[in-house]
């Protein structure tokens, strides 16, 4: 192979290594920094509410008609969806890998678009939200007071006006949202027993907030009409104050007699919901979370909300602070510290070695150069193919280091071999060791990129986050092929001096000391290894049975060996969920919460703490669920033996096993954002007959049994639980009918009451906010209340109770689907200190047949 030009003209593979070094130092800038490779799926998001409905309704009515336009829509790999008893509904689609986030947006909404004629009218009225977002969260913050002055709802109102908006303006945000529904509401608390002396039904107060509180346009004078001056008419609007809507007009009569809102409701600006309370720090506060949208840059993004709450925080009312519950990019930024730190070590250890065994300054630089230029130059390539700065292209590049200076060691040895030979010039022995030693080289080269190349082959999940690793290696091996051929031997050329010989005797100095003493010893173990080899090749039959025993010996602690897409991590991060008996009331869960809040705050590592009561991070929405984040300290304030995140997690599991009543769980944030809330194994169980609920529960149950006596399994649990105390009404159509009522009129009725009714909207702070009707507390507290409810009967007033008979049933608080059957969701955490962990491929396989009748279960890759 002839390379004499790259010798014969330095200044020309001096430019080539110029020009890569600078094309790396651009890609490098350019290039996104992550933890690892975004392999997570684009996701959209529909969601809607339906006040006053329960699970099975909001199913029916909203979720299977939308679902049935959204299914098959492009790319969609599968569906999943959720229905609550407090109304919501939520559906999530899931697309392949590598699709356009934004036109899938535009595909979800056209789909949901064609079915909103078949919505209730409560929900068209709501609206329907599409929204493109990741699954997992990305940061996570509280707000909260200093001394408890401020309350919940005015911490979330000031959030939801000065916070939010900013941050959802960031680039690659997907959404960002408080947790809780205390959103301002003009609230109208009824008094039904006041409504039944006046003979007024719900119907009305929204049939008057109808009439009063509107917007108009009366127009101007004169306009076109040869006018000096036009002037503008201007209506009121819509009602903005307390006072303005507790002087609404119910009734009015010739002689005088008006009947206002405020003499048959009393009338608040309160919050949209209160089936939510929220603490931090032991105060009332808002906790919040941000998402992102599918390919946007993770690190970029947090930084900017770091930002934008530092900004923010300048303007905050006095006694009010914030706090950084979670964020991905402490973890990363001391991941990719400690990474590069290694790197760098690494090449100080190689030019060591490389200088011992060369022991020459000059030819140990030769290498020391082109180690870097073949690092550096990868970051191009690596800005060409999409790919970003993780810890595993960072691990890939410190591989590579031992890897790369081979060809460059290679190069320098055959020119010192030349020169020994009697060369007189450098120039010389580097073209003639080229010509013999350049086609090895590049195949050298051709073979350890072959080694790394398929992994890009790789299928599922594994084969989309490894690709990044084995690209890289393989470009910085190619990278140091093309240095060893232009670059290294024009540093020899220049660097290397032919051989001195017959200098006579000559004082060692303790380099050459050291040298001296270095190839003696290396000599002897060199000498050693040479009887070793011999004594094998005598006795071949010993060394076959060696290297079958060392082969089956390796087969064995793989075997043995913890198995897992990338290692668990100290993240700073843990979730605890509750989950207490169902039908458990808000109050009872907050004493609970309380008593789990106060063991966190006699934790002297734990640094933030942050409670949601009726919400949970698994199950979703439900006054008998809460969820509890909480933050260590960082970790160079907890270095000793028993303070990462999973011997705190073990010391609260024994701190909660003294709570009665509650399945409490306790996990760490998952390693790879994008897939599951757990940092473990997630799947669904599947109903296709669509038969009972409650024997599909049955089945589930007898599964998670025979599935938590698996060595492997510290916990598995499901949040799906039919058993949620309900009462079924029924209404007498035939009672109705004579009686001159409509069914339709004794649920309106009811929603009015109890569920709330959406009657209207009032603008406030520069938004849009809702009014609701509903009957004041102290009207609802029992079924037997509904004993006061009456509605109206021609000119009389009848109660509710007697067109209505009710049962006391059980039913889920939630019903969850997954690619349109009725799915239980099931989360699985693996003992930190086993061994193995069954991967899913085998899972399907190990599970006996008959725990799954006419079911099915669908596993992630």
């Amino acid at each position: 192979m002839k390379l004499d030009k790259f010798i014969n003209r330095p200044v020309l593979s001096t430019v080539i290594s110029i020009l890569i070094v600078i094309l790396g130092v651009l890609g490098l800038f350019s290039l996104p920094v992550t933890q690892y490779p975004d392999i997570a799926p684009p996701t959209i998001q529909v969601s809607t509410s339906y006040p006053g409905a329960d699970a099975q309704t909001v199913l029916n009515s909203v979720i299977a008609p939308l679902e049935e336009a959204i299914n098959g829509v492009e790319n969609m790999t599968y569906m999943t969806s959720s229905a609550t008893n407090s109304g919501g509904a939520t559906i999530t689609i899931y697309f392949k890998q590598g699709s356009d986030p934004d036109m899938a947006a535009v595909n979800v909404q056209n789909r949901v678009s064609s079915a909103t004629n078949l919505l209730p009218a409560e929900v068209v009225k709501v609206g329907v939200t599409t929204e493109k977002r990741q699954s997992s969260m990305l940061v996570i913050f509280s707000v909260h007071g200093t001394d408890g002055r401020y309350s919940e709802e005015f911490l979330q109102n000031y959030t939801n006006i000065n916070i939010l908006p900013q941050i959802k303006r960031i680039s690659g945000v997907g959404s960002a949202q408080a947790f809780g529904a205390k959103t301002y509401s003009m609230r109208i608390w009824l008094k039904p027993d006041v409504m039944k002396q006046y003979k007024l039904v719900p119907s009305d107060v929204t049939a008057a907030l109808a009439e009063q509180n509107i917007e108009a346009a009366p127009g101007q004078f004169g306009e076109s009409g040869n006018q000096s001056f036009q002037y503008v008419m201007r209506y009121k609007g819509r009602l903005q104050e307390t006072s303005e809507f507790e002087n609404i007009v119910i009734r009015a009569t010739e002689n005088g007699e008006v009947l206002r809102l405020k003499d048959v409701a009393r009338v608040e600006l309160g919050g949209l919901s209160y089936s939510v309370e929220t603490f931090s720090q032991g105060t009332p506060g808002v906790v919040c979370a941000v998402y992102q949208t599918a390919g946007s840059n993770a690190t970029q993004i947090v930084k900017d909300v770091q930002q934008t709450l530092e900004e923010a925080s300048k303007s905050f009312p006095p006694g009010v602070t914030y706090d950084e519950m979670m964020n991905s990019n402490d973890f990363l930024y001391a991941s990719i510290h400690e990474v590069i730190k290694t790197l760098i070590e690494a090449f100080i250890l190689v030019f060591i070695v490389v200088y011992i065994f060369l022991q020459d300054f000059r030819s140990t630089l030769v290498p020391a150069i082109a180690v870097p230029v073949s690092l550096v130059g990868t970051f191009f390539f690596l800005s060409i193919f999409g790919f970003s700065i993780n810890l595993l292209t960072l691990f890939a590049l410190v591989l590579a280091i031992a890897i790369v200076v081979d060809d460059a060691i290679v190069v320098v040895e055959a020119v010192h071999a030349k020169l020994d030979e009697g060369y007189k010039s450098a120039r010389l022995a580097s073209i003639d060791a080229m010509s013999e030693i350049g086609g090895a080289i590049v195949s050298i080269t051709l073979v350890m990129a072959a080694v790394f190349i398929p992994v890009t082959f790789m299928g599922g999940t594994s084969g989309v986050f490894y690709t990044q690793f084995g690209v890289t290696l393989a470009i910085a091996i190619v990278i140091s092929a093309v240095n060893a051929l232009t670059l290294s031997p024009a540093l020899c050329a220049i660097l290397l001096k032919p051989h001195q010989e017959g200098h006579g005797e000559k004082k060692l100095s303790r380099i050459d000391r050291f040298h001296k003493a270095f190839n003696a010893a290396y000599d002897v173990t060199l000498n050693k290894y040479k009887n070793g080899v011999q004594f094998f090749i005598k006795r071949k039959w010993l060394s076959l049975g060696t290297f079958v025993v060392a082969t089956l010996l390796l087969g064995f602690l793989m075997m043995k060996t913890r198995t897992g897409l990338v290692p668990n991590e100290d993240t700073g991060t843990f979730f605890i969920t509750v989950s207490l008996p169902p039908g458990t009331s808000l109050e009872k869960t907050q004493v609970v919460m309380n008593q789990v809040d106060k063991m966190l705050e006699m934790n002297p590592l734990v640094k933030f703490r942050s409670q949601i009561s009726g919400y949970s991070f698994l199950a979703g929405q439900g006054s008998s669920y809460g969820t509890i984040i909480c933050r260590l300290k960082p970790w160079e304030e907890r270095e000793e033996k028993g303070q990462d995140v999973n011997s705190v997690i073990g010391l609260m599991y024994a701190q909660v096993s003294t709570i009665k009543d509650a399945q409490i769980l306790i996990f760490a944030p998952p390693m790879i954002p994008g897939f599951s809330i757990t940092n473990g194994f997630e799947f669904n169980l599947q109903d296709k007959t669509g038969g009972d609920i409650n024997k599909f529960f049955g089945i589930a149950q007898g599964f998670l049994a025979k599935l938590t006596e698996r060595p492997e399994i510290a916990a598995a649990q499901s949040t799906f639980d039919p058993r949620f105390p309900q009462y079924m009404i029924d209404v007498d159509v035939a009672k109705c009918k004579r009686a001159g009522i409509s069914p339709a009129d004794v649920m309106t009725t009811l929603q009015g009451y109890y569920g709330g009714l959406y009657a209207s909207n009032f603008n406030r702070f520069g938004k849009l906010y809702r009014v609701m009707i509903q009957a004041d507390a102290n009207y609802r507290i029992s079924p037997e209340s509904l004993n006061n409810i009456y509605l109206r009967n021609g000119s009389e007033m009848a109660p509710v109770s007697e067109y209505i008979t009710m049962k006391k049933i059980y039913g889920p608080q939630n019903i969850s689907r997954f690619n349109m059957f009725t799915s239980m969701g099931v989360n699985v955490l693996r003992l930190p200190d086993t061994v193995r962990v069954m991967p899913s491929r085998r899972f399907k396989r190990w599970l006996p047949r008959h725990y799954l009748p006419a079911m099915a279960m669908s596993l992630p890759d």
